[in-house]
């Protein structure tokens, strides 16, 4: 009986058909070695019971299916007497999973894969899918052209039947590209050809864009690119024949052999439209921007055909197909296109739902679509809806998708897929700027008040130069047509010294209530009604203010302080095409207001201001974006009082300098000085110049700002933090100021025609702005390029609050 045992064992364990065993009842299973899995889960498992006959090929079958259970890695079955023994080796449960060297690939992205594989902590560790992981990561790697790149799983083996597994991973260096060889082009030169590539294999320091490691996804890239440029200049037959890769012996050079088929440039002979034109076939035919006759020329084929497509979606057709056919005459080098056309099924909206809003009500988001339920599906609208929801404010990304219903060929549901930024906050806190130093502040401030879209505002602020207590509260669907009414209350004084401003102090109440009127999608006017009380004091008597307290004896008290009350009426228009309410990347924003105190208010002055911003996406995936900032500002008096023209306030001028303004510069410290008169050697007085800022009733400021990449900075970061190089100018001049030639006899350095708009101020630099949790961070570095005696230089700059 020993013998049997023994040959039976052999046999199952080598070749496992066991033809020389004797098949036998099964009286009895046992199942040795399980320390993990169950008894009956392993029983589960086995096409044998006991009661059943069992021979050689019934052995392998148990074997086969233990396996395939993906719980053992080792399974052996033996016979004593009627009872079947299998002895079992259960596959090691994984402990942790660790990583080593990998610098191209993040840990989250191969966890992730790891994942897919069932390679995770607590599950068993299969040693066969081992080697294709490998596998599949080295060429991942040879994908990048690092071609010496290794991937070794090291499996540590510890008490009871656990096992570590990590990854270690010899990255090596990407092989660099040593020649590109161009052949079959003879009507475009290699250099031409070779600058449309994002690879190169002799790339300058400068350029940031090129790249000579080689990459297989980048020179599928370029070659799509190669394609492209030669549809784009008629080529339809053009075609890259064979595209060859070789690496050199130490894999640590590639060279590329690029064999092209050119042939010959076509011209239009004629555009015509067929399929479905659902009657708008001389609409579709407008579209046509070239002439016939012209060469052909890809990249407008395709314009026209999104152009369709356009028309359709707007027309309710949601899944449209446009596609050219071209029609050859090779003998006159002419093609005829025909656009065929395909609508398919017309759509209508059976619902528009919200996802992601835990804390903006429903309504907020509906009030803003422009596509109603119910009716035709209409693109335009649909993304007009998303443009207003990304011009809230409230939201750091929004994402709409159209969704077939089930069960239905005519209906889809418009899905919004918002994510909700912090657009407000309870707080006590201390903050810090370089241009109001410390500030402590503590109140209320939500944008987005309790999920209704309402603002409400309730802060008290001090810093270095100010000390403020503001209540605020907007409504901008206080009617549902769109009218808004908005409100505040507020006491404020102000230290101008502190601020880099001649010295005075300023004690202000008052209040403002606006209307808001939209006149269209992107166009809205404002009517604001409202009261100021001032007080100032500690008056320097230099030459600027003089002039308007001339007219304003009236208003000064016993202590040389003046106070006044005015009444003012403002009107201000607004249009707002941005794409995003944080960090836009294309759009324009444009605001122009008119604010004037009413007759019989203490102080007569108007004031008026324009403020510009326009982004130009420099990318498609609008990464590199170019914003052009502006501003044009006047004020004045007008009328007269006790005999004497009224002025424009000093405490309403315009100043240049600090983050806001002209960064570089020191805030509020670029533009025109205090000028004094001093008697001491003139009856007549002689000027004094002094380094003392006052400002101007004019100003004048222009900015470009390159925004790039952050380095360094996850993909999913990038929408939090933005980057960006600038250059500044600004002009801040007093149209009242009289220009004494003959120059001040103290302090000249400081004295020009503070008049003349000509005297302006630059700086270049490089700014980083964080929406961060406390709320917008914003770090500048800058240095003046023009500047003048007395200007402040500020090399740094940190603020909280204030983006672009």
């Amino acid at each position: 009986m020993a013998m049997k045992k023994i040959l039976l064992a052999t046999l199952l364990a080598t070749s496992m058909s066991a033809h020389g065993a004797e098949n036998f009842v099964v009286k009895d299973i046992q199942i040795k070695g399980l320390q993990r899995v169950a008894l009956g889960a392993a029983l589960l498992k086995m096409p044998v019971r006991v009661g059943d006959s069992v021979d050689s090929q019934d052995i392998s079958d148990i074997i086969k299916s233990l396996y395939a259970s993906g719980n053992f890695e080792n399974v052996k079955v033996y016979r004593d007497d009627s009872t079947l023994v299998v002895q079992v080796k259960e596959r090691p449960t994984i402990a942790s999973v660790s990583f080593s060297g990998n610098k191209a690939v993040k840990k989250e992205q191969l966890q992730k894969n790891l994942d897919a594989s069932g390679i995770q902590v607590g599950e068993s560790l299969d040693r066969t899918k081992l080697r294709s992981i490998e596998k599949a990561l080295e060429d991942f790697y040879y994908s990048v052209g690092k071609y010496n790149a290794t991937v070794k799983a090291v499996v540590t083996p510890l008490p009871r039947n656990r096992a570590d597994l990590k990854f270690v991973f010899t990255e090596g260096v990407s092989a660099k590209i040593k020649q590109i060889n161009i052949l079959g082009n003879h009507a475009f030169s290699d250099d031409t050809l070779r600058s449309k590539f994002d690879l190169d294999a002799n790339v300058s320091w400068w350029n940031f864009i090129s790249s000579d490691k080689y990459q297989k996804q980048v020179l599928a890239g370029d070659l799509e690119k190669l394609k492209s440029f030669y549809l784009n200049r008629g080529y339809l037959k053009f075609k890259v024949e064979s595209a060859g890769v070789s690496i050199s012996p130490d894999k640590k050079g590639v060279y590329i052999t690029l064999n092209l088929h050119e042939g010959k440039p076509y011209t239009v002979n004629n555009v015509e439209f067929k399929g479905d034109l659902i009657g708008k076939k001389d609409e579709f035919q407008s579209l046509v921007k070239f002439k016939m006759g012209s060469t052909y020329n890809g990249a407008a084929v395709t314009a026209l055909e999104e152009n369709v497509k356009k028309i359709l979606g707007e027309a309710g057709y949601a899944y449209p197909k446009v596609r050219t056919i071209p029609k050859f005459d090779d003998d006159k080098q002419q093609v005829s296109l025909v656009v065929q056309v395909d609508p398919g099924k017309r759509m209508y909206v059976r619902d528009i739902r919200f996802v992601g809003n835990s804390i903006t009500k429903d309504e907020v988001l509906r009030r803003e679509m422009r596509q109603m339920e119910g009716s035709w599906l209409n693109s335009k609208s649909v993304d007009t809806g998303k443009s207003r929801l990304n011009r809230l404010g409230f939201f750091k990304t929004v994402d709409v998708k159209t969704q077939r219903v089930p069960g239905s060929e005519d209906q889809v549901d418009v899905v919004y897929n918002v994510e909700e930024a912090n657009s407000g906050s309870v707080n006590f806190g201390v903050g810090y700027g370089t241009e109001s130093g410390v500030s402590f502040q503590v109140g209320l401030t939500q944008d987005n008040f309790l999920g209704t879209g309402n603002r409400v505002s309730v802060s008290a602020t001090t810093n270095d130069y100010q000390k403020n207590i503001t209540l605020e509260y907007r409504d901008p669907y206080w009617t549902l047509d769109g009218v808004s009414l908005g409100g505040k209350v507020f006491l404020t004084k102000f230290e101008a010294s502190d601020a880099g401003i001649v010295d005075y102090d300023n004690t202000s109440y008052g209040g403002k209530l606006t209307w808001g009127f939209p006149s269209d999608e992107l166009n809205r006017f404002e009517f604001g009604v409202g009261y100021t009380h001032n007080k100032i004091g500690n008056l320097r008597p230099y030459v600027q203010v003089e002039q308007f307290l001339q007219s304003q004896q009236s208003n000064l008290t016993n202590d040389g302080s003046l106070e006044t009350d005015d009444f003012d009426v403002s009107l201000t228009w607004t249009r707002n095409n941005l794409n995003k309410g944080y960090f836009p990347t294309e759009g324009n924003y444009q605001r122009a207001y008119y604010d004037m105190t009413v007759p019989g208010s203490d102080a007569l002055y108007y004031k008026m201001q324009y403020d510009v911003r326009q982004y130009f996406p420099l990318t498609e995936k609008q990464d590199y974006t170019l914003l052009l900032r502006g501003r044009l500002g006047y004020g004045n008096g007008y009328g007269k009082t006790d005999g004497q023209d009224n002025l424009y306030p000093f405490y309403e001028n315009f100043y240049a300098g600090g983050f806001s303004t002209l960064r570089g510069f020191s805030s509020n410290s670029a533009g025109p000085k205090a000028v004094y008169r001093s008697y001491s050697d003139s009856n007549n007085g002689t000027e004094i110049a002094t380094k003392e800022s006052v400002g101007g009733n004019a100003v004048a400021l222009a900015s470009a700002e390159l925004i790039v990449p952050t380095p360094f900075v996850s993909e999913e970061m990038q929408n939090q933090i933005r980057t960006s190089v600038f250059f500044d100018m600004a002009s801040v001049w007093d149209t009242e100021f009289n220009y004494n030639e003959s120059g001040a006899s103290y302090g000249n350095k400081y004295y020009y025609d503070y008049s003349d708009p000509t005297n302006y101020r630059s700086s270049y630099g490089a700014a980083l702005q964080w929406i961060s949790p406390m709320g917008p961070l914003v770090f500048s570095v800058a240095k003046p390029i023009k500047k003048y005696e007395g200007d402040d230089e500020e090399f740094f700059t940190f603020t909280i609050g204030k983006t672009f």
